[in-house]
């Protein structure tokens, strides 16, 4: 159990600078999460409409199915490679956040 105030205004002190260095590290990984999927969703866009624009200039049914494959293959496979490196980036966050309280378990009272 704590043994007197000074190590509990300690931990108090401790906890809330662990949640202030938290908040600091969530707010930076969401912004590189969010800015990589706006990057994503513009690239996206951009592919779609020049696919569209192949498409519309297609002058046989098999150029515009070949056109159309490529399209989706590419789109997928941009799709997987996305979905990959925010899975990387959520898993970095979490690291991240649990760092500062790595620490703290050995100083709780129930742990020794």
């Amino acid at each position: 159990m704590v043994q007197n105030i000074d190590e509990l205004q300690k931990l108090g002190k401790d906890n809330l600078e662990n949640a202030m260095k938290g908040f600091g590290v969530v707010s930076k990984g969401v912004q590189a999460i969010a800015v990589e999927v706006a990057d994503y969703s513009k690239k996206s866009f951009e592919d779609g409409t020049a696919a569209a624009e192949k498409l519309l200039g297609a002058k046989t049914l098999d150029k515009a199915v070949e056109i159309q494959t490529d399209y989706f293959k590419g789109a997928y496979e941009g799709f997987v490679a996305q979905a990959t490196k925010l899975g990387e980036l959520y898993a970095d966050l979490a690291k991240e956040v649990y760092k500062p309280y790595e620490g703290m378990i050995g100083k709780l009272p129930l742990a020794k």
